[in-house]
């Protein structure tokens, strides 16, 4: 399979082209590339974290609004004070890039998602509160976004850097003394985190929301 830096460079910033058809390209890049660090991250990325303690701080802790569902008016806000919705007000997204970009696509801008809080918490906020309704918490899809542009953004800040060090052009290999020359690339740590740093002037792509007959003939699906 042939492997093009620029390519991948240029798709990230392309909003036609949804981050799960981007990633596979990515890790078999990474792996052409004997990026082991870089292709294990993109594989988590893609299939989704195991538990919160494995996942980077860009996953961790997005605030939300605690809502409740009420018989009457549907979901509606709940009856928190400041220190609830500092303690309960917060989600893990573990899932994988590909869920997490279904979300995005089938929203609209001012759009959340909501998630229901986990048995034991809720238990206890329903008892602090009074209250017996199911409680959730809606996290706005900006922070979903957010996320999957941090992703982009990390790709895209790779692929510039393997580019400046001279790798472009279509490749079904890669020499010994090419995969040396970009080892030191091998820190998805340092990608991320430069991309959480620069994201707001990063020229990567966000999620376009799905129109009317995407979402019928199924490019939401």
């Amino acid at each position: 399979m042939s492997a093009s830096v620029n390519h991948l460079e240029e798709r990230t910033q392309d909003p036609s082209e949804l981050l799960e058809n981007i990633m596979p390209s990515a890790i078999t890049l990474a792996m052409m590339l004997r990026h082991k660090k870089m292709a294990t991250w993109l594989r988590a990325e893609f299939d989704g974290y195991q538990d919160r303690e494995q996942a980077p701080p860009y996953r961790r802790d997005l605030p939300g609004h605690i809502v409740a569902r009420s018989p009457q008016y549907g979901w509606i806000p709940a009856p928190v004070n400041d220190q609830q919705k500092q303690e309960y007000g917060h989600l893990d997204l573990i899932e994988g890039t590909k869920a997490l970009e279904k979300i995005c696509v089938n929203s609209k801008k001012g759009d959340g998602n909501r998630v229901l809080l986990n048995r034991e918490d809720m238990l206890v906020l329903q008892n602090q509160i009074n209250l017996s309704a199911e409680l959730a918490i809606n996290i706005s899809r900006d922070q979903y976004c957010r996320l999957l542009r941090t992703v982009r953004g990390s790709i895209y800040l790779w692929t510039r850097e393997l580019m400046a060090k001279g790798l472009s052009g279509e490749h079904n290999h890669y020499s010994p003394d090419e995969r040396a020359l970009v080892a030191d690339l091998d820190d998805p740590d340092r990608f991320w985190r430069n991309a959480m740093d620069e994201l707001d002037n990063l020229p990567v792509a966000d999620v376009k929301p799905a129109g009317f007959f995407e979402r019928v003939f199924g490019r939401a699906s």
